[in-house]
Parts: C-alpha cells; structure tokens; sequence
C-alpha cells in the first residue's frame, strides 16, 4: 500500500512538473519578440531572381532560390515607388509619397530629408525594446535630426545616398564610365557633376558611421565585405544584448557604379559583369541568412525585396524585368522600367523566410506592396500602429504564415520621374488589371524617351493574359467598362482620403553647398579616413 501510494505521489510530481515546464515555455514563446531582417536590394529586376524565371538556368542567386525553397516567393510584389527615396520612405512609413511627403529623391546637398512629423518602423519597434540597426543605402536626409541614428536606428554603418552620388578613386562600372576623383587643390563646389553626365567629380563619396564620417572616398570594391561583416557581427552580438532585433540592410547592388569581385580571365563581358555582381549581392544575403540562422534560426524573420526595377538606360549594367517589357511603352520609343510605372519598374523580386512559421517552398500571387512591411511587423512584434495617421500598407500576416491571398484591392503607382508631377498616382492595378492615366517620358537604353502621352479614355491591360503590357483593352468591351468604372472609382476615394487627411506631410526638398557631407574642406574631394 505504501509502495503504490509513494509511487502515484511521484507520478503526480512528475505530472506537475511537466505541465509547469510546458505552461513556461508556452508563456516564453508568446512573451519572445521575433528578430526581424529586412534585405533591400537597389535597382534589382524580377528577372534577376534565379527562382523567378528557373529556365533561364541562370544560378546567380543559388542562396536566394535557396532561402525561397525554405520559405515562401511572393511572385506579385511592388516596390511603392519606382525609384529611391519614395520607395525607402513608404517603406519606412508605411504610407504612399502624397501622405509622407517625399516624392522624390533627395540630393548631395539636401539640407532636410523625410519630414519629422513621420513615424518610421524601426522608432516604433525601439519602442518597443528592439534593437535596431541600419547597413548600407539611406537616402532620407543626412543633415542633423534627418539622419538614421535620429530616425529610429541605434546603429548605422552604411552610405547617406546612392552609390553614384560621389565620385570614388578607382571607379566602379557605368554608362557613361566615371573618372576617378579629382586629385588637386582643395574642395570646392561639391556636389558638381563633372561633364560626364551623371558623374561626380568634386567631392568623395562617403562612408558614415552613426553620425561620423569614417572614410571619403570610401572604396567601392571592399564595400559588401565590410556590409557583410558589420551585418553578421550586429546579428551574432544579438544574444548578448538580450533583446529582439530589426536589421535593415540596404544594399548598394545592383545600382550603378558595379563592383563585383575581380573577374577570373580575360574573357569577361559587360554581361558577365552584372552577373558577377549579382552573384557577389547573393552571396551577402547568404552569409546574413547563415549568421541568422547560427542564433536565432526559429524566431527570425528575413524578408528580401527591392526598391524599384531595373536601371534600362545603363544598358548592359541593368537587371532583368523577365517577362514584364512594357511592350506597349517600348514599341513607341521609351523605358518601361525603374522612374515609370509599367511592370518593370516596381514589381520586385521577393522571397520571405522563416523556419517553421513560413510554410517551405511556397509561392503567393498575392498583389502586396513594400508599404506592407511596416504594418505587418508591427502586427509580428505585437505593437499597436500610431492611431493619429492613416496607413495605406496591409498587414500581410495571414499572407505570410498562412497561406492566405488577402491583398490590396487596389494598389496605387506614383510617378517617378516620368510623365507627370512627382508622387502623382497616375496608374492603378485591381486583381488583374492595370490602368494607366499617363505615360512616357522615362528614358531608355540608347536614350529614347518616348514622349509623354494622356489617357483618356485609360489605357488598361489585363496582366492575366498580358504581362508584357503589350496590347490594351478595347475600350467597348464589358470587361474595359468595369475595370474602368471600378478603378476611377479606387482612385477618387484614395484622393479623397488623402485631401482629408491632416496627418499628411511635406518634405523640405532645398539644397545648399554646405549641406554636402564633407569630412575634411581643406582637403580634394574632402578626402579622409579613420579606418584602419
């Protein structure tokens, strides 16, 4: 009697033990913040993406069709702009250009950046107990208070804008090809161009850390090493610091001036160059994948897109769009891609990746948008939007986790830099159609623009059965009445919405020589380097 009684005692025990041991760990999954990585590629095209059009039988991004076979590929993904600094700022905000006031890009000599009445992801998630971190491409304003480490980031390492901003000692590849620094006198007029078009000549460009410059010029061909070892040491140092993460990297690939790694013989193309490149931008995400999943592989959280399309008017040093050509725009002269608001231009490769939240091998046509980033971690990280400003990103949750096709029912396109006023929404896409107010105006390979042309009746494709954008619907058709009807309705209520709103800002976009980051004026092209 005793033997049985002392046994059901310790059976209890154990009982009770294993029931306090499971309530832990469930309390403890529920209590960890997920780590977040945001992989930003710059000038990246659909098509350069392996796992995108696998019969080309490319193998440039071997790591990024692996972390797609390990996670999900969104095939119907748009970057919010079509070129760089609306894009970071929706993507950042969570808001369309006409809300958070930047609908271009911003200048050496910018002296303010995303207004400060914006509300940016990583101050809400630091908030919120993360740390938070910014590598590469910013873009946003490098003055003062408009700065990363002012704008929600403990940390930044990284270039204040593109990398074409600034002229380097030995040059990168691009079309036109870009001198080397000049060599004499001091530093004057900074932020000239030199005469060939598109090059900096007058000042260097610069590496910043936090909020000090740490070399000017800063070497373009040591640049994804030194990335690649700022990203994995943040990401390895995570535990230590005992707090979930936001890593946003912002990659200098694929924008011109390239770097890739020394070519192995003498037989390499232009071509092969922007490969090259790109198989150098894929072995980055793969080591911050790696480091990634070394220490916190099941609470973290990796999403790789772009900020708009391809770059066509640098020819041979320009990605691929795959099967979204413009036809319609190309045929009559014209870029179809980066700065326009055809398929080439913001629709971005896209592959979300995390072990055992993220069903394996998966693929969503589900129309989202960059600006979805902003809710939908939020909504990961439990943390409650700023209730004093209207969003327009989606919260793609149950796209991510569960394989879910709730999208945007309409999905708005700003002008660029083509046809039209900046920031303008001037194309609209709802399910399969698309439909254009304006075109043209946007350069291409060779220097064609194609002139700028108004739609009225619109112009409007069916991307079901025309993805290359080549052949209109005819206006008389039912099909054209509807998507017509339902579109010019969307876009009325979205204006309207945005004309009421009281949160909406507007960007200083004014300039000033001495706004140019310098780190020493005394010195050609502000030269200087504290790195080792």
């Amino acid at each position: 009697m005793a033997e049985a009684f002392t046994w059901l005692l310790l059976s209890g025990m154990l009982m009770c033990g294993l029931l306090l041991h499971t309530g832990s760990k469930q309390e403890k999954d529920v209590d960890t913040k997920p780590n977040f990585i945001i992989i930003l590629a710059d000038d990246i095209g659909w098509g350069d993406l392996d796992a995108n059009q696998p019969e080309e039988k490319a193998n440039n991004t071997p790591y990024l069709n692996l972390m797609a076979e390990q996670g999900l590929r969104l095939t119907d993904f748009h970057s919010p702009a079509s070129t760089c600094s609306p894009s970071r700022a929706a993507i950042l905000t969570g808001r369309y250009g006409l809300r958070n006031g930047v609908t271009h890009n911003f200048a050496v000599g910018s002296v303010a950046g995303l207004p400060l009445s914006e509300v940016t992801l990583p101050q809400l998630l630091q908030k919120a107990g993360y740390y938070t971190a910014m590598i590469g491409k910013w873009h946003l304003g490098h003055n003062g208070p408009y700065s990363p480490t002012n704008r929600g980031f403990d940390y930044y390492f990284g270039i204040p804008y593109s990398n074409d901003m600034g002229c380097t000692d030995i040059p990168g590849y691009d079309l036109p090809q870009c001198l080397p620094c000049d060599t004499y006198g001091p530093q004057v007029m900074r932020f000239q161009r030199s005469v060939h078009a598109g090059c900096y000549s007058k000042v260097g460009l610069p590496l910043i850390e936090n909020s000090s410059i740490v070399e000017q010029p800063l070497d373009l061909w040591t640049l994804t090493e030194q990335y690649k070892s700022a990203a994995t040491r943040m990401i390895r140092n995570a535990r230590e610091r005992g707090q979930p993460y936001l890593l946003y990297l912002a990659l200098a690939h694929m924008h011109v001036p390239l770097a890739p790694p020394p070519p192995q013989d003498a037989t390499t193309t232009d071509r092969n160059l922007y490969s090259a490149s790109l198989r150098e931008m894929d072995n980055l995400v793969g080591a911050v994948k790696s480091a990634a999943d070394e220490t916190d592989k099941d609470n973290t959280l990796i999403w790789f897109t772009g900020d708009n399309g391809p770059w066509e008017q640098k020819c041979q040093y320009a990605g691929s769009v795959g099967p979204f050509k413009g036809k319609w725009q190309t045929s009559r002269g014209g870029g179809s891609a980066k700065r326009t608001t055809w398929e080439g231009g913001h629709r971005v490769p896209t592959v979300a990746y995390w072990p055992g939240r993220i069903p394996a091998n998966t693929t969503s046509s589900a129309l989202l948008s960059g600006m979805d980033i902003f809710p939908t971690l939020l909504s990961l990280a439990r943390v409650t939007p700023p209730s004093d400003r209207r969003l327009d990103g989606i919260d793609a949750t149950k796209v991510l986790l569960h394989g879910e096709e709730a999208a945007h029912e309409f999905l708005f396109h700003p002008n660029s830099g083509a046809a039209g006023r900046f920031g303008d929404l001037q194309t609209v896409r709802t399910g399969k159609h698309k439909a254009f107010y304006i075109t043209g105006a946007a350069e291409a390979c060779g220097g064609a623009t194609g002139r700028q042309l108004l739609h009225d009746p619109l112009l409007i494709f069916n991307l079901e059965h025309d993805e290359a954008e080549k052949t209109p619907l005819e206006v008389q058709t039912p099909e054209y009445q509807a998507a017509a009807h339902k579109i010019a309705r969307g876009r009325e209520e979205l204006l309207w919405d945005i004309a009421t709103d009281e949160s909406v800002s507007t960007a200083d976009y004014s300039t000033d020589d001495s706004a140019a980051p310098c780190c020493d004026p005394g010195q050609a092209v502000c030269r200087c380097s504290t790195l080792g």
